[in-house]
């Protein structure tokens, strides 16, 4: 029985979870920016190289 209340009352592995849940939040937020810049990015490469290809 105290090995259970013992295990109950352990909290040492909850801030390795929360650290975990963050890092996983910030990594899907990244991967969420990253694509909505993508095609913006696309649009922006796709007008240098004309602009380039014009100037030739």
């Amino acid at each position: 029985m105290r090995r259970l209340e013992s295990f109950l009352q352990d909290d040492s592995g909850t801030a390795k979870i929360e650290y975990c849940l963050i890092a996983s939040i910030v990594s899907v937020a990244a991967v969420i920016a990253f694509e909505a810049m993508g095609e913006s990015l696309i649009s922006l490469f796709d007008q240098v190289t004309t602009t380039l290809d014009a100037g030739d």
